[in-house]
């Protein structure tokens, strides 16, 4: 087979994983022969995951022609200490832009694989360790399958605008059905790629066997002598007349229509496809079928959208841009929390889960402050009876937590977060007392969404050690954390900051501290013009499916319910203060506020949702009406003047921190990569500031508009 692959101009050097092979003797197994072990190592780079590109396809087939050379009793793959292989070399997939090119490399990945398939030598995957895409097909197309009780296997491909294309979409619910199939590689992928522990894996039918790795090579060994001497049966039902298939395939469609808003995105739809033709397909048809598939995807900027955007977030989490030397940074051996309310709360239990020191909670009184320390221990027990933590685990952080009313109880801490509410004179108040109390070496931070944290340090003796520490909710989900510096933030504060944000393993920004930060001003500015839409007239419903059509996984007024009016209103009212009357203030969410109406929508009996009555009766009776397309292009482009005015600012230094602030603050859907790569594609951000975010080609086809 012709495995000569150039990769595309501009595309970086592969990282080639070698093929190793070498006899095993089975007579130490019970058994007779030998088998040929092929072990994936791409020794050059120990930091990096095994992975296949073109050469390493090459390495890949070479070795299974040595293999098969040297006749022995069965082939086994496996890989390097604790990784077996994390897939397709994907750096290089953005660079294509030859329709051929990319059939070439989907149908390259599977000649080779599929040699292991059609061997007539048993062949037996030794899954030693990560095995994930592509890394994960190979050990499909094996004959057998071992997994290591410590390795984590899954199929993300839909998760990043794909499909599983060297064999998985095929393969998997010939082997497993297709309930289980879905499950792996539809569901499992839409939550957020969520990957199979080894006891599910054998659970579902995906591996044969599963071994403790202290002696794992051992074992499987001993496993593929048992079936190669008939002491070790595998069952493989034909699950082509299974009655599940239809129900199995509208799970997997209602579960793509729900995580993109209803709208049909290309990767799970042809998954779909390819699951059901799997039912009567042959292999080869499969394959065909899936290399036709995977081009298709590779060509489109769905695809290229999606890239962008994992790329960024795998780099973003290892480096905060512009954040100082990690040596200035403070050692922290004691936190406080100001506050014992659920944010405060759920600030608590992450710093005592993750810093694993001593937490200190206050509040106005003792009862409060017990409150809050009794909610973290309730939580650390909740975690034990869903094993996720060991009860002995959880007793000693249980001992590490501890709430007062008197906040002299700070007086050894090393860096304090206050959670107290919304208003700018409390917070100067709070600071002024915590100064009397701490060193001034302790780091001050404030979890505020809106306020100025540079105005709560005025009148302080160390404005330096206070900085913004702003997160989400759920603090625990949400994996985004703004870091906020005021103009005398010291690099030691900051860099203390950056230290305690990576302890609790957040992806991080810095920003200039300014209105909102990054997140709210964005979100503030886009539900501002949504809002508007409605008090001007247009039907509720019709503003707020406005953007599901691109797919959101959420409605404006869907995020309203889970913000809260009240949040919302107060923060749209402190940048209507800063940033003028761009950022109105909707009479609708001033009278939901006034009222206690906290909820546009209701859930009903059946599960479904429908618009609550109270507070579609406070909704401004304008007469100026809008349509969908009409709501989205000025939401899309307050979004777009936003968003040049912030770097304009220096709230951040680059375009690409706030594509990473939606994506990981607001759910920005991975399809469409960045938020201002989005803008750039459509148009948008030219026809806003005459000019793009990007240069020309980020996250989308070379010819794309």
């Amino acid at each position: 087979m012709s495995t000569n692959i150039t990769l595309p101009a501009g595309a970086p050097e592969e990282v080639v994983t070698h093929a190793l092979v070498r006899d095993i003797d089975l007579a130490a197994f019970g058994g007779k022969g030998s088998l040929a072990l092929i072990t994936l190592d791409n020794s050059l780079d120990h930091n990096r995951p095994n992975t296949f590109g073109p050469q390493s396809l090459s390495a890949l087939d070479a070795a299974i022609t040595d293999a098969i050379a040297r006749k022995p009793e069965a082939i086994a793959v496996t890989g390097k200490p604790f990784i077996f292989a994390a897939g397709a070399d994907l750096s290089a997939l953005a660079f294509l832009n030859d329709h051929k090119q990319a059939m070439a490399i989907g149908k390259l990945g599977h000649d080779v694989f599929r040699r292991l398939g059609e061997s007539k030598i048993p062949t037996f995957a030794f899954i030693n360790g990560l095995a994930l895409g592509g890394g994960l097909e190979v050990g499909l197309h094996c004959h057998y399958r071992t997994l290591s009780s410590t390795a984590f296997i899954a199929l993300p491909e839909v998760f990043l605008g794909l499909v599983p294309g060297w064999g998985g979409a095929t393969i998997l619910p010939k082997l497993i059905g297709p309930e289980r199939a879905v499950q792996v590689i539809m569901l499992n992928a839409l939550n957020n790629n969520t990957m199979l522990k080894s006891k599910d894996a054998l659970k579902l039918g995906v591996v044969d066997a599963v071994f403790d790795p202290a002696d794992y090579l051992e074992r499987s060994i001993a496993f593929a002598v048992g079936v190669l001497n008939g002491s070790t049966k595998i069952d493989r039902p034909d699950y082509s007349n299974d009655p599940a298939w239809e129900t199995a395939l509208a799970t997997g469609k209602a579960a793509a229509l729900k995580k993109y808003g209803g709208a049909e995105i290309a990767s799970p739809t042809k998954a779909l496809e390819l699951i059901a033709a799997a039912r009567k397909n042959d292999l080869g048809t499969g394959f065909d079928a899936e290399d036709k598939v995977l081009a298709d995807l590779v060509m489109s900027d769905p695809l290229r959208s999606s890239l962008y955007a994992f790329n960024l977030i795998q780099k973003k989490r290892k480096k905060v841009e512009g954040a100082p030397k990690p040596a200035l940074a403070r050692k922290v051996a004691k936190v406080g929390v100001v506050g014992a309310g659920l944010m405060a709360s759920q600030l608590a239990l992450l710093l005592l889960r993750n810093l694993k020191c001593p937490v200190v909670m206050t509040d106005i009184d003792q009862e409060r402050a017990d409150k809050g320390v009794a909610w973290v221990k309730n939580e650390l027990q909740k975690l034990v009876e869903k094993k996720r933590m060991s009860a002995e685990s959880a007793a000693r952080l249980a001992l590490l937590i501890s709430g007062s009313a008197d906040q002299k109880t700070f007086a050894n801490c090393d860096f304090i977060i206050e959670a107290i509410f919304e208003e700018l004179s409390l917070k100067q108040e709070l600071f002024k007392k915590l100064e009397t109390i701490v060193s001034p070496e302790c780091v001050l931070a404030t979890n505020t969404s809106s306020l100025s944290v540079e105005a709560m340090t005025q009148g302080l003796k160390n404005p330096e050690r206070v900085v913004g520490f702003h997160f989400f909710n759920p603090v625990a989900v949400m994996p985004l954390l703004e870091v906020a510096r005021t103009s005398t933030t010291d690099d030691a504060t900051t860099a203390t900051a950056i230290a305690v944000g990576k302890e609790l393993k957040k992806t991080m920004i810095i920003c200039k501290d300014a209105p909102g930060f990054v997140v709210n001003r964005l979100l503030t500015r886009f539900m501002g013009e949504v809002t508007d839409a409605v008090d001007e007239g247009t039907p509720p419903a019709v503003a707020d499916a406005a953007m599901m059509e691109i797919g959101f996984p959420m409605s404006p007024f869907q995020l309203l319910d889970l913000v809260g009016p009240g949040v919302a209103l107060h923060v749209s009212e402190t940048l209507h203060k800063n940033l003028g009357p761009r950022y109105r203030i909707s009479p609708t969410m001033q009278r939901m506020v006034k009222d206690g109406v906290r909820n546009f929508y209701i859930k009903n009996e059946d599960g479904t949702y429908a618009p609550n009555p109270a507070a579609v009766a406070l909704i401004e009776k304008g007469s100026s009406p809008s349509t969908a397309e009409q709501v989205r292009n000025r939401a899309l482009k307050a979004l777009a003047e936003e968003a040049r005015s912030m770097l304009d600012e220096g709230v951040v230094s680059t375009p690409a921190e706030i594509d990473l602030c939606m994506l990981m603050g607001a759910g920005w859907p991975m399809h469409l990569g960045g938020i201002l790569p989005y803008l750039d594609r459509e148009g948008i951000s030219e026809a806003v500031s005459g000019k793009r975010f990007h240069e020309k080609g980020v996250a989308s086809l070379p010819d794309s508009k």
